[in-house]
């Protein structure tokens, strides 16, 4: 299941989507990332939605395993081989992206309602920044917070090595945040005041 689970992580569908139906490896534009947030800067909406769907259910489709086989092992374990496999796909050199996509995909196959609280958390930092990364690292921290409240010691251990790890993936971002030139979405409320200067 964890190999499974790995070489799902690694399909890189970003750099799939965009060199097949695009003649784009996205990794050469962008912020050469093969994640949904590079995705939908370089390729556009349609191609972004289709990789944050796909990348997502990689996570998902991994920790659904322990179902599928019925197998009694905590489903957030067998999910982290496909978090694994994103950062570091065999497919693709083994550099990937930045898990936050995957990660939420685990969850999804944990507690669907955890999951919800997960998106509408990342949305509304996401509206407030109008910075994917920020979206990410808040939300990563908050739910590890939340997580707490579950009583499952696997998932706040899990938890909290995915938050460490989504800060280190995004120390670029945390530099370019604290220069103030870090990349806005076209949407939310720093974007609106930065526009309406």
């Amino acid at each position: 299941m964890l190999v499974i689970g790995y070489l799902l992580g690694s399909i890189p569908s970003g750099i799939w989507i965009g060199k097949i139906f695009y003649n784009k490896d996205i990794r050469q534009f962008g912020s050469g990332n093969m994640g949904t947030t590079n995705t939908f800067r370089v390729l556009g909406k349609k191609a972004g939605a289709i990789v944050l769907i796909v990348d997502m259910l990689k996570g998902t489709l991994a920790a659904c395993q322990p179902y599928l086989f019925g197998v009694h092992i905590n489903v957030l374990i067998i999910g982290c081989a496909a978090v694994i496999g994103h950062v570091f796909p065999i497919f693709a050199k083994f550099k990937g992206g930045k898990a936050v996509a995957t990660s939420a995909g685990i969850l999804l196959a944990y507690s669907p309602g955890f999951f919800i609280v997960a998106w509408v958390i990342f949305l509304t930092t996401l509206y407030l920044s109008s910075m994917v990364s920020i979206a990410s690292m808040v939300g990563m921290t908050l739910i590890t917070i939340l997580s707490l409240f579950f009583h499952d010691p696997i998932l706040t251990i899990i938890a909290i090595i995915l938050t460490i790890f989504v800060f280190y993936r995004h120390k670029g971002n945390l530099s370019r945040i604290k220069n103030g030139n870090e990349n806005l979405v076209p949407f939310g409320l720093v974007y609106k005041r930065k526009n309406n200067k």
